[in-house]
């Protein structure tokens, strides 16, 4: 069976975090066994984890040069992994995937979080069948294999009633509504050696392979997390699944803009993503003296809005029927969804910016957007968001929630450079509220320091972005009352006619 990953990445661990992967050199059941009931125990909802079979691990990594598995022992192991499943209670059995990496055999083994935990294994696997192994919790902390404690025990036996919401089955959806398209699209863009059998085996079939199915074979539905990604509208099952981005240029809402993005939920955050980037941030370029290079800098940094959209997404309760909100306003970005942080995460840690949840709500949805390479590994995303805005100039972002944690809000602050434009226009705003006998004062001062003016540059001198109708005014009776003239009398309305001061000893 094809796994919906590409294996290389992986191995290489750049989707999988490293503590959701093991390597193994040799078929060594104990440890391996121990290690495929962690992970289908899966007591931090990361959503599983893998094992490959065939190269060993130095320092966290796979060692070079891969040593790969005997092509005449793989049938024995998949007979023998078999077996050791079935003394799992309740009974796991492992998706099984044989291939090749690097020109070596290799076997990996993808456990997903499983819908019937808690999983206990035996402590050994004694070679004589008629002595019975005891039987223990095993679990995953870190990087490693661990049995549960008394506490840990009580946990797991707590999450068992808590299955995640995108990994239940949906009784109201038929796995039909799945779209083969849809999922054929997914794994071209992740490389998966699923791709070409997508294309010609019915849809059951590759939704059974990638784990988006649930229940029993006379009755199979799909799972939540694949009507999110593989249904035209997933707002029709999980309401107001869907992201809207609000841009408000005033707080009377005049010239307000409300855009909705819906779809898969892949398509509906690259499209608002794409959508903010080209009408929302905006780029300002500083020369600054003594230096070649020019200053970029941005309203907002695209890294930062990215990575906190992304996680709106991944972390939001699609059982609460409130979309995903996006607010801009001249000085900041508000993005807001529903609920608020998990309670690890305490009031301390939001005012310090360090937000490190050790459990996930979402551990399916997590895993697509990984693939999709749409999100950063585990806990990474908050320290991009801060060093996106620091590279910026911007100032740091904050983060909200209330006592009952029903919201949570990232601020992005507007970077300081175009605040500056705001205020120098609402200035400029105050100023056209003059009189006439103040602009008419303004004209001769601005006259007699530059002895001639067009109507256009006197307006620019006395603060004001075009020639107004006062400004009209008050040039009409100064020259009325003898005050100012134009330079060239016979040229009245010619583009380049000047005004300045009349002399006392002009000719009158």
């Amino acid at each position: 069976m094809a796994l919906p990953i590409n294996v290389s990445e992986l191995i290489n661990r750049r989707i999988i975090e490293s503590a959701r992967i093991e390597y193994k050199g040799d078929w060594n059941p104990e440890a391996i066994m121990h290690s495929i009931c962690a992970f289908a125990n899966d007591i931090d909802n990361w959503g599983g984890g893998y094992i490959v079979i065939g190269i060993d691990e130095e320092n966290g990594m796979p060692k070079q040069p891969v040593k790969g598995i005997e092509k005449g022992s793989i049938d024995r192991i998949n007979k023998e992994l078999l077996q050791k499943c079935n003394l799992i209670e309740p009974r796991y059995i492992p998706i099984v995937e044989q291939t090749t990496y690097e020109g070596k055999e290799i076997i990996v083994l993808w456990i997903p979080g499983g819908v019937n935990r808690p999983y206990k294994c035996p402590t050994a696997f004694p070679t004589e069948k008629r002595i019975k192994p005891d039987k223990a919790y095993y679990i995953r902390k870190m990087s490693n294999t661990i049995r549960a404690n008394q506490m840990e025990e009580k946990e797991l036996f707590m999450l068992a009633n808590n299955q995640p919401y995108d990994d239940r089955p949906n009784l109201s959806a038929k796995v039909e509504d799945l779209k083969t398209s849809l999922i054929s699209e997914f794994l071209y863009a992740v490389n998966s050696d699923l791709y070409e059998r997508s294309l010609i085996q019915p849809v059951r079939e590759t939704a059974e392979s990638m784990h988006i199915v649930g229940g029993p074979s006379e009755f199979k539905r799909p799972l939540n997390v694949g009507l999110m990604f593989f249904y035209e509208r997933p707002d029709n099952y999980f309401s107001y699944a869907r992201i809207e981005v609000v841009d408000k240029p005033d707080p009377t809402g005049i010239g307000m803009t409300e855009k909705i993005f819906t779809g898969p939920l892949d398509r509906q955050l690259r499209d608002a993503l794409s959508y903010i980037r080209n009408y929302i941030i905006k780029e300002k370029i500083i020369k600054n003296p003594g230096r070649a290079e020019a200053e970029r800098i941005f309203n907002l940094p695209y890294a930062a809005v990215e990575e906190c959209l992304s996680n709106a997404i991944y972390h939001k309760s699609y059982q609460i029927g409130e979309p995903i909100t996006v607010t801009m306003t001249p000085d900041k970005m508000e993005i807001t969804s529903l609920p608020g942080p998990d309670r690890t995460i305490t009031n301390d840690d939001l005012r310090k910016r360090h937000l490190v949840s050790r459990r996930y709500r979402n551990r399916r949805i997590g895993d697509f957007l990984k693939e999709l390479k749409l999100v950063e590994g585990r806990n990474t995303g908050i320290p991009t968001i801060l060093r996106a805005m620091e590279t910026n100039g911007s100032d740091l972002p904050i983060f909200e929630t209330d006592d009952e944690r029903t919201y949570f809000t990232v601020i992005l602050p507007v970077h300081r450079e175009f605040l500056i434009k705001d205020e120098t226009e609402a200035a400029s705003r105050k100023r056209i509220r003059r009189t006439l006998p103040q602009v008419k004062s303004l004209v001769v001062s601005a006259l007699e320091q530059n002895g001639k003016l067009s109507s256009k540059e006197l307006a620019v001198q006395i603060g004001y972005t075009k020639v107004t109708s006062t400004l009209t005014k008050a040039i009409k009776e100064l020259m009325a009352e003898g005050t100012v003239k134009y330079l060239e009398a016979d040229k009245i309305h010619s583009r380049n006619q000047k005004l300045c001061l009349v002399k006392k000893d002009d000719d009158k």
